[in-house]
C-alpha cells in the first residue's frame, strides 16, 4: 500500500507506464526462432541481434541515468516510452533484417531511456517505504515483461507478424498522458544537482558494496537471459508452438514479477542476506531438474521453469534498493547500473553463449551458467560486513 496521495498519484502512473514499457521489452525472445527460419539466420546470429536489443537497451542507462539526475525535466520517461512502443512494435513487421536491427536498435534505446529516470523518479516521489514502492515498480516491470512473450506469441501464432505495430498505440496513448497528469517538478526549491560524471562513474566503480551488488545483478541477469533467449530454440526443436513457448516465458517472468512484489516483506521479516542467498543457490538444483526432466516429463520441466524465475529475480528490488542507498545522490545512475548496465554486459556474453551453445548443447550450457551465481554467492557476506 502506498500511503500518501501525493504520492500514490505518480507512482500509479510510473509503474503502470513501467509494466507497458517492458511488454515491448518481452516481445522478441518467444518469436526470435520463427523469424529466424523465416530470414534464415541462425541461432547464433539470432542470439546476437537479440543480445544488440539488450546491449542498447541496457549498457548505456547510467549515461542516460547522469543526464537524469542532472535535468529537471521529465521528457526521458515519455520520448523512452514512446520510442519503446513504436519501434519493437514495427520490427517483427520488418521486410528485411537491416530494417529490422534498425528497428529493435531505436526501440532499445528507448527503453534505455525510459528506465534511469523511472527508477530515481519512484524514490523522489516516496515520502514513506522506498523499499516496498520499488518492489511494487520492478515488479510492474516484470509482470509487463511477462505479458509481452505471451502477447506477441499470441498474435504471431494468429493473426501474423505484420499485424504487430498496431500494439505500439498503446505505449504512445499512455506516454501522452503521462506528459498531462504526472506532476513537474522543473520548478521546485531544490537545486539542481551539480553532478560530474566522471566523478559518479568513479564514486560507484570503486565502492566495494556496489561492485558486489553490480556483479550480483550481473549473475542473475545471465541466468535470466539466458534461459529467455535460448530456452525458445530449444523447444522449437521439441516441435512447441508460438503459442507454448510464449505462454511458458510468461509464466517464468510473472513468477519473477510475484517475487518481486513479495520480496521486501520477505526481507523484513527474515532479513537481506536470506534473499541474496535463496535467489543466488536455488537455481542451480532446479536448473539441474530441469535437465532431467525436460524430454521425458515437460510438463515438470516446465513448472520447474516458472520456479526458477520465482527464484532468479527474487533479489532484484533488494539489490535495487540496497544500492541507490549506498550513494544516495546518484540515485538514477545506479539505477541505470543495476538495472541497465549489468544487463547491457550479460547482453556481450550472450552473443559468445550462443555460439557455445550451439556447437554443445542448449541445456548443459544452462547448467553451467546457473551454478555461477550459486559459487560467488559467498561474496553475500561481504556486504554486511560493516553492519557488524
Amino acid at each position: 500500500m502506498i500511503y500518501d496521495d501525493k504520492e500514490r498519484k505518480p507512482q500509479i502512473w510510473f509503474c503502470t507506464a513501467h509494466f507497458i514499457n517492458d511488454i515491448y521489452t518481452g516481445f522478441l525472445n518467444p518469436i526470435m526462432p520463427f523469424i529466424a527460419e523465416q530470414v534464415k539466420i541462425s541461432m547464433p546470429v539470432a542470439t546476437i541481434i537479440l543480445s544488440c536489443s539488450h546491449i542498447f537497451s541496457s549498457l548505456l542507462q547510467p549515461y542516460f541515468g547522469f543526464f537524469a539526475d542532472k535535468i529537471k525535466k521529465r521528457m526521458l520517461i515519455f520520448w523512452g516510452l514512446i520510442f519503446t512502443a513504436t519501434f519493437i512494435s514495427l520490427a517483427p513487421a520488418a521486410k528485411n533484417i537491416p530494417l529490422m536491427i534498425l528497428f529493435i536498435i531505436l526501440g532499445s534505446l528507448g527503453s534505455s531511456l525510459f528506465h534511469p529516470q523511472s527508477l530515481g523518479l519512484i524514490s523522489k516521489f516516496t515520502t514513506s517505504d522506498t523499499a516496498k514502492n520499488m518492489g511494487i515498480f520492478i515488479a510492474a516491470g516484470t509482470l509487463g515483461f511477462s505479458m509481452g512473450p505471451l502477447l506477441s506469441s499470441t498474435i504471431a501464432q494468429y493473426f501474423g507478424l505484420d499485424k504487430m505495430p498496431v500494439l505500439a498505440s498503446l505505449g504512445v496513448v499512455w506516454a501522452l498522458l503521462m506528459f498531462k497528469f504526472v506532476p513537474k517538478f522543473s520548478n521546485d526549491n531544490t537545486p539542481k544537482l551539480t553532478i560530474n560524471l566522471k566523478q559518479a562513474f568513479v564514486d560507484i566503480l570503486t565502492n566495494h558494496k556496489l561492485n558486489i551488488l553490480n556483479l550480483i545483478a550481473m549473475l542473475k541477469s545471465l541466468v535470466t537471459t539466458s534461459c529467455s533467449i535460448l530456452l525458445p530454440f530449444l523447444w522449437k526443436t521439441q516441435g512447441y508452438s508460438k503459442f507454448q513457448i510464449g505462454l511458458a516465458l510468461f509464466f517464468f517472468l510473472f513468477f519473477g514479477g510475484i517475487a518481486s512484489l513479495i520480496s521486501p516483506k520477505f526481507e523484513k521479516k527474515y532479513g537481506t542476506a536470506k534473499i541474496f542467498y535463496i535467489s543466488m543457490i536455488t537455481t542451480f538444483p532446479m536448473m539441474i531438474l530441469f535437465m532431467l526432466s525436460y524430454k521425458s516429463m515437460p510438463a515438470v520441466s516446465f513448472a520447474i521453469y516458472a520456479l526458477m524465475g520465482f527464484v532468479t529475480m527474487f533479489a532484484t528490488p533488494v539489490t535495487m534498493s540496497m544500492a541507490q542507498r549506498v550513494l544516495p545522490q546518484y540515485k538514477s545512475i545506479i539505477g541505470g547500473f543495476i538495472n541497465g548496465f549489468s544487463w547491457g554486459i550479460v547482453a556481450i556474453v550472450m552473443s559468445i553463449i550462443g555460439y557455445i551453445a550451439q556447437a554443445t548443447s542448449i541445456v548443459p550450457v544452462l547448467v553451467v551458467i546457473s551454478a555461477i551465481p550459486a559459487i560467488c554467492s559467498v561474496l553475500v557476506k561481504y556486504l554486511f560486513i560493516d553492519e557488524k
